[in-house]
């Protein structure tokens, strides 16, 4: 048994999230009810395969068009409205309502999750603003008269009980706003099967907690903590400890911390058969890592690359890494790593799908080693600074490499997006 009494993290905190988001926004943009209307936001409206980002509540009670579906799933009804999306709108959108939620608690105690969901610590400023569901209902109720958009909004004791009871009950609430308090574990949270359902327990995880025989949370948290512990190590600790409802976690410690990687992952848009199509993204994708380290004025040892590949490919799915003893942010020494660790891997034949690449082992970039066989390489690294301040002053488009204008180039279509969307 848990005695509770002896937490420190017995916190009031609102988890707010933004009811169908991107659907929500593009719907108060054409003047239509977000809750009533028929919407899908779709990543581009002239691929029928295209993936839809979002539906309105309506779209998905009546037609159960929801995230994920495909563009030709919707049906043809002239009362859905079919748009792309709008990605500056929602990222203007949410950065408004974190200030909006900044006049009620400092920003310190505001962890923005994602595009449209928050959590608040509002348990220093209730003698100002009253209960944590007062405020909560003042929250939502400024949103619906600010931006017309709908929300709920999950409370609890710390930031785990606030995410499930949002996701649990809030949304399905009347209202759209539910609370939980350590006393309701027992009876809301060890009802939870399948195991998926639960924050924080993906299908790899619930797949090995079935085959130990545990079906649901109340199962999870009454298993012996010392197998957990000896299956998951220090995972097993936390699904344990969470299964009773606990979490130690606060919100400022999830604040940035110093950057460790950088990477970039890209889906491509249609299967890449030939091996210099392939280089062609890997130029591509080594020169915006490599000017992203360039930016935070860093260089990096270890460089990783990795390879999806298409359901019609026989290849299996690699990701590999290499240590130089030089730390480097040149684009053309990265590319050679990579293009090294794809010779070793990569069968010629395979079609690709996605391709991945990052690097880490970062040291500062404030000095640089001279190397008698490579005395030119200083200038290579002075180089991709003033490349950098040109595209920074004129967009990421005004300089590019030539294979960025063939046909395996991605690098000027994705230079017209916003967050991987149109803009």
């Amino acid at each position: 048994m848990i005695d509770y009494s002896q937490l420190t993290t017995n916190r009031s905190i609102l988890c707010i999230d933004m009811k169908s988001f991107y659907a929500s926004c593009s719907a108060v943009k054409m003047g239509l009810d977000p809750m009533t209307c028929y919407l899908a936001v779709v990543g581009d409206i002239t691929r029928q395969g295209s993936v839809v980002l979002a539906a309105s509540p309506a779209l998905k009670q009546k037609y159960n068009i929801k995230t994920g579906a495909r563009l030709f799933e919707i049906p043809n009804d002239p009362r859905i409205h079919i748009v792309n999306p709008s990605m500056n709108l929602y990222i203007k959108i949410s950065t408004e309502l974190t200030k909006l939620f900044n006049r009620y608690v400092p920003f310190s105690d505001i962890l923005t999750y994602s595009i449209d969901e928050s959590f608040l610590d509002v348990t220093g400023v209730k003698r100002l603003w009253g209960s944590p569901e007062t405020i909560a209902f003042k929250i939502q109720q400024e949103i619906k008269s600010l931006f017309g958009l709908p929300s709920t909004v999950g409370i609890g004791p710390n930031m785990l009980l606030a995410k499930l009871c949002l996701d649990l009950e809030a949304k399905k609430a009347r209202g759209g706003i539910a609370s939980w308090t350590y006393e309701d574990v027992k009876t809301k949270l060890w009802n939870i099967s399948p195991l998926s359902e639960m924050w924080g327990i993906g299908s790899r995880v619930e797949k090995k907690l079935n085959e130990m025989g545990i079906h649901s949370v109340g199962e999870l948290a009454n298993y012996p903590l010392h197998l957990l512990e000896k299956k998951f190590g220090v995972m097993g600790n936390q699904l344990y400890y969470h299964a009773w409802g606990i979490d130690l976690s606060k919100i400022d410690s999830h604040l940035p911390q110093q950057q460790v990687s950088f990477g970039k992952s890209q889906i491509l848009l249609r299967d890449y058969k030939k091996e210099d199509e392939i280089k062609v993204v890997i130029l591509e994708m080594c020169e915006e890592v490599a000017k992203r380290a360039r930016d935070a004025k860093k260089a990096a040892r270890t460089i990783s690359f990795g390879l999806g590949f298409s359901k019609y490919s026989l290849g299996k799915d690699f990701q590999r890494s290499k240590t130089m003893e030089q730390p480097t942010n040149i684009t053309m020494d990265i590319y050679k790593v990579c293009l090294d660790l794809l010779k070793a891997n990569y069968n010629r034949g395979d079609i690709v799908r996605q391709v991945s690449i990052s690097i880490s082992n970062l040291v500062d970039d404030n000095e640089w080693q001279l190397d008698l066989f490579h005395q030119d390489s200083w200038k290579k690294r002075e180089i991709g600074y003033v490349v950098d301040e040109i595209r920074n002053k004129y967009g990421p488009a005004a300089l590019l490499r030539a294979v960025s204008y063939t046909s395996a180039g991605t690098t000027l279509h994705r230079s017209k997006l916003v967050g991987g969307h149109k803009s």
